[in-house]
């Protein structure tokens, strides 16, 4: 498996503050990595220390292979695009001319390309229209064009679809879904729009406190996610038992809880569990979405 970044027991310190506290990190190349956490977990600084804005107080973390040590590593910084929070964008000038600067300040050679990423992110046919004439959706996709010069392989964005109307996170959505599987762009994502994650991550990592509690696959999620029937009975092993035999998936969680992973005709159900001899005391039908899983992961009732 190859990684774009690895981070090993980074910790961040701010005086009496820690921001990182021992987090390690896995995100895989190709990957869309969807960054979860409540605000002051935090995300915004591991994005500081990954773009090289800080330095990590202990710790380490390896940068498309390479490690802080390595002399190479700001050279490699130039394969990162990223839109943090805001686009900064030039408010006064077209799109093409915020392209332009964006040129001019990577010093790239020339100027090729730069109307193939107007017309990738939908903005070819905005002329001579400012920046500040442009709608959100506009700002942010215009955003996106300018984390694009260059030819990233990696592209880190914070908040992307923040304030859109529903058409403006569509048109944000299927853009990194087409940079991700047209051109292979490796994504961080940091979104409070958990739905809205769903529907792009293949991968994510739970952070909360400054530890990543929790990474998993996009497949591993909607297993945890995926409808089921929580019964509550009186003996779990005889539950078992009936599951196996009916040839039915089931995770049993403690004595008296399982989760069934089927639709179950409750009539049929109890009476089988009368035969042996098993009480069936509740039966509750279960969909959960990313949101809840994430509040359940790190404690609902305290970060609600």
């Amino acid at each position: 498996m190859e990684y774009i970044f690895k981070a090993n027991n980074l910790t961040k310190t701010y005086k009496r503050f820690t921001a990182l506290n021992g987090l390690n990190m896995n995100i895989k190349k190709g990957s869309i990595y969807g960054f979860v956490g409540k605000n002051g977990a935090g995300k915004t600084t591991l994005i500081r220390l990954l773009t090289g804005l800080q330095r990590p107080t202990s710790g380490t973390y390896e940068l498309f292979g390479k490690d802080l040590s390595d002399p190479t590593l700001l050279k490699e910084r130039r394969r990162i695009g990223a839109v943090v929070e805001v686009p900064a964008l030039y408010k006064d000038m077209t799109a093409r001319d915020n392209l332009i600067q964006q040129y001019l300040m990577l010093g790239l050679p020339s100027f090729a390309g730069l109307d193939d990423l107007l017309e990738l992110v939908g903005l070819a046919d905005t002329g001579k229209k400012k920046v500040r004439n442009f709608s959100l959706g506009m700002r942010q996709r215009l955003g996106l064009a300018v984390a694009l010069c260059g030819n990233p392989d990696f592209i880190i964005l914070d908040e992307p679809t923040n304030g859109l109307d529903p058409q403006g996170i569509i048109e944000i959505r299927e853009l990194i879904l087409k940079l991700n599987r047209e051109k292979g762009i490796t994504f961080l994502i940091s979104s409070h729009i958990l739905d809205e994650l769903a529907r792009l991550a293949t991968d994510y990592g739970f952070i909360d406190s400054g530890r990543i509690v929790k990474e998993m696959s996009a497949e591993e999620l909607r297993n945890e996610c995926r409808k089921s029937v929580r019964m509550k009975v009186s003996d779990t092993k005889i539950l078992a038992k009936i599951m196996d035999d009916m040839g039915i998936e089931y995770s049993v969680l403690n004595e008296s809880y399982a989760d069934v992973y089927a639709d179950l005709n409750f009539s049929k159900v109890a009476e089988i569990f009368a035969k042996e001899n098993c009480t069936i005391f509740t039966m509750e039908e279960r969909d959960e979405s990313l949101e809840s899983f994430y509040l359940s992961l790190i404690g609902g009732e305290e970060h609600a």
